[in-house]
């Protein structure tokens, strides 16, 4: 079964989250064929900007607690946009959660429609936005991600400009995107990839300093007792034995 879908027009390649029936959660499947996908476009002399959606209502839930990847790969991934020599961008009309919002900070340019959620949820499962704050923690608010990760409370489409989480947002996310994807059509390719190293520069090094310890940090939260509990509690829709 295919769980990303691909199509290109005029120079752009789409890359789909294909799997609305586990809300695009980040299983090992679905990480390993978008990586793939990513690196056919980087390879690609006809692609000169890609953009990432989704099918259904959710733009991806995070990690699938069935099938989890394990963190080295979902930081591999986090690492593949970012370097990808082909700015990404990211077109979301669903709702996006915890592991979610690490794509859409790994991209360069996300936008979101109104109608558009989000939560950093790790908390109230036990566990830490670790491997996701590598594109994050460079790119955003830091009091505003204060909040969102320690509260895991949702947040609409204009709190997560402000917070830096998306670019732009509008009733129709399409016509937001239209002159993004109309300028990046107008740049020179080699220009683009260079503009892009200088601007991700900084992610990078934190990718470089911290990604070793921000994904063992990980596999330590999720295997850990609190954890199972989390998600447990999570897949029988109750309330974790810590809720107070």
């Amino acid at each position: 079964m295919t769980l990303i879908g691909r199509t290109r027009a005029r120079g752009v390649e789409t890359l789909s989250l294909d799997a609305p029936e586990r809300r695009n959660a980040l299983s090992a499947a679905l990480v390993a064929e978008l990586a793939g996908a990513l690196t056919d476009a980087g390879r690609d002399d006809g692609v000169r900007a890609v953009v990432l959606t989704h099918t259904g209502n959710t733009f991806s839930a995070g990690a699938d607690l069935r099938d989890p990847p394990v963190p080295e790969a979902l930081t591999g991934l986090l690492r593949q946009l970012v370097e990808l020599p082909k700015p990404v961008v990211a077109r979301v009309t669903g709702h996006v959660r915890a592991g979610g919002l690490g794509l859409l900070g790994a991209c360069d340019i996300a936008a979101a429609s109104d109608t558009a959620t989000f939560a950093f949820t790790e908390v109230r499962i036990g566990v830490a936005p670790a491997v996701i704050s590598l594109p994050l923690l460079p790119r955003a608010d830091p009091r505003a991600l204060a909040r969102h990760y320690l509260t895991g409370e949702r947040f609409d489409a204009a709190e997560a400009v402000r917070t830096g989480l998306l670019t732009a947002h509008g009733e129709d996310v399409d016509a937001v995107l239209a002159p993004v994807l109309d300028g990046l059509r107008r740049a020179a390719p080699e220009a683009l990839a260079e503009t892009k190293r200088l601007l991700t520069a900084r992610v990078l090094e934190t990718f470089d300093r911290d990604a070793a310890g921000l994904t063992a940090l990980s596999a330590r939260l999720f295997s850990s007792a609190t954890a199972r509990e989390g998600m447990t509690a999570f897949l029988e829709r109750r309330d974790p034995e810590w809720v107070v």
